[in-house]
């Protein structure tokens, strides 16, 4: 991961969903990069650097943001293989949905999701969401590299 510029990844298959993360993460003041995939297949594919991404040279991630409900495969199987993966494990994954299940909620903190946030029906409560998510995980939140 960069330090002075890291890499988000954006787990969403939802089109608006996903612009108005890269908005709310924008306004976060904290440099950065976002990368954004519409599947859970996809994720891990980027993340293992495996199929179309097997060339990439993106960094690895400094911050994953995870929806739960993905085709293909879905945010809980993402996370709990992301969180089983030794090269992979130590990334922090923040769960970002619209799902208030006590369920998956219990769930996705068993696979060990560093965080669980329920994005809020309002634009402005989003991107003060996400303005404070990116600034914590990206500018405070201190890690070994």
């Amino acid at each position: 991961m960069d330090k002075d510029n890291p890499l988000v990844l954006l787990v969403e298959d939802n089109d608006g969903h996903a612009q108005l993360v890269a908005l709310g993460m924008r306004d976060s003041g904290i440099d950065h990069e976002l990368i954004r995939v519409s599947d859970g297949t996809q994720a891990l594919e980027f993340l293992h650097k495996k199929g179309k991404y097997e060339s990439s040279q993106q960094p690895r991630p400094g911050l994953i943001l995870l929806d739960l409900r993905l085709p293909k495969m879905d945010g809980l199987e993402v996370l709990k293989e992301v969180k089983s993966d030794e090269l992979l494990k130590d990334i922090p994954v923040v769960v970002l949905t619209t799902s208030e299940a006590e369920k998956d909620i219990a769930k996705a903190y068993e696979f060990h999701a560093n965080s669980y946030l329920v994005k809020p029906m309002h634009f402005d409560e989003l991107s003060s969401m996400l303005q404070e998510t990116g600034f914590y995980w990206l500018a405070c939140n201190k890690r070994a590299y």
